[in-house]
């Protein structure tokens, strides 16, 4: 049994569009795939504009695009340490950050290949979870380790051939 707390926030237009138990066990199977145990994850769905906005604010790309990944931890090998009580502590070490998904933006990207739209959404949520893990496909041994990794735990679904897809962020 799984001690992870996976939060998923639907906005109120798209809540009967989106199968939150689906996302919820893609998140869970990343996690449980890379030994990250009593962890904790924030998923957002929402619409194009609120993911542009951010993508604008924290990336300077004035448009949006499917998975925004904000990490909990600094992974910068200089970054300050911060000196908390130990319950905060515990908690912030726990929480690894969160994933916010453009649902009009996965939809259309899921009919342009083909697949449902609850498979897209799983490997959004397969995808932002391993940059949360610390993953990322900046160059080709990073990209084929991260690949790798997305199709190991998308394969338990079934969506294996998602996994490789090239991506804009």
């Amino acid at each position: 049994m799984s001690n992870d707390e996976i939060v998923i926030e639907v906005d109120d237009a798209l809540v009967d569009e989106i199968d939150v138990a689906a996302i919820r066990t893609a998140i869970v199977a990343t996690l449980t795939a890379h030994a990250a145990s009593d962890a904790a994850v924030t998923v957002v769905l929402t619409t194009d504009d609120e993911v542009r906005a951010l993508n604008a604010q924290f990336r300077g790309v004035d448009a949006p695009t499917d998975v925004l990944s904000f990490p909990a931890r600094e992974t910068q090998p200089d970054a300050p340490t911060l000196v908390l009580p130990a319950e905060m502590a515990a908690e912030l070490e726990r929480y690894l950050g969160d994933l916010v998904i453009a649902y009009p933006y996965s939809a259309r990207q899921a009919a342009h290949y083909g697949n449902s739209i609850t498979a897209e959404l799983q490997m959004l949520a397969v995808h932002g979870t391993l940059h949360l893990l610390g993953y990322d496909h900046q160059d080709a041994t990073s990209e084929a380790i991260m690949w790798s990794r997305q199709e190991q735990v998308l394969a338990q679904f079934g969506h294996a051939a998602l996994a490789r897809r090239t991506y804009e962020d």
